[in-house]
């Protein structure tokens, strides 16, 4: 990550990506008991771009203005603790799994052998131990992380990007996944915990702005995304 790229969230308003971030659309497809992402429409960023969080924007992902016609109440409500001061703990005997709770309901923590819980609880077999692994470090929320029982922190290596995501098997468009790092600035300027994977809103239905809450998938969000 360069030390430009930065997430400003502009009050009642977009995101502000800052830093060349690289854009893209990712497609939610299940693939036998599992899923998978594959590419979707191709998206042109640029050095800056504003981002839609109202859900109301005629040319999604990017901001057209419309939440100022419509009065979007931008309102972060997110707590600023960090993950570990949220989380759950799990303590499996093969792994520790902790949990924040933050769900964008993109279901890659369920794998053929039962969710990251499930697995967790059975981690003292080696083949499930790794798939609890896979179904935490998949998470796009970043809502699970998998903890050795050397307290050893399992993240996968992600470059700053920023994915838009869409569900096929649902047919919903998703948040917007926030990898590799990249700061995010609140209306206040305070930088919430920088972290590896988070999604952040668009339908500009969550609790919990500015993170996705799966309010996306109660009220059937779906937008066109396109460049």
């Amino acid at each position: 990550m360069n030390n430009k790229q930065k997430i400003k969230i502009i009050k009642n308003g977009p995101y502000r990506i800052t830093g060349n971030v690289p854009l893209s659309e990712k497609i939610i497809v299940l693939k036998g008991d599992q899923y998978e992402y594959k590419d979707g429409e191709p998206l042109t960023g640029a050095e800056t771009y504003l981002l839609c969080r109202c859900g109301h924007s005629s040319n999604p992902p990017f901001c057209d203005g419309t939440h100022g016609k419509i009065k979007f109440d931008g309102t972060e409500t997110a707590s600023k603790e960090t993950f570990i001061e949220r989380a759950e703990v799990f303590d499996g005997p093969g792994i520790t799994l902790l949990d924040d709770g933050r769900c964008a309901y993109a279901r890659f923590c369920h794998r053929n052998d039962g969710d990251a819980w499930e697995l967790t609880e059975r981690s003292d077999d080696e083949r499930l131990r790794e798939e609890a692994i896979i179904a935490a470090v998949e998470c796009p929320a970043g809502r699970l992380l998998a903890v050795t029982k050397s307290n050893e922190e399992i993240e996968p290596e992600l470059n700053p990007s920023i994915e838009i995501l869409q569900d096929d098997e649902l047919n919903v468009s998703g948040p917007v996944y926030i990898k590799g790092g990249i700061p995010i600035e609140s209306v206040d300027g305070v930088i919430y915990e920088v972290r590896n994977r988070q999604t952040l809103c668009r339908c500009g239905k969550s609790k919990n702005k500015p993170f996705c809450d799966s309010s996306h998938v109660i009220i059937k969000f779906r937008d066109k995304c396109q460049s």
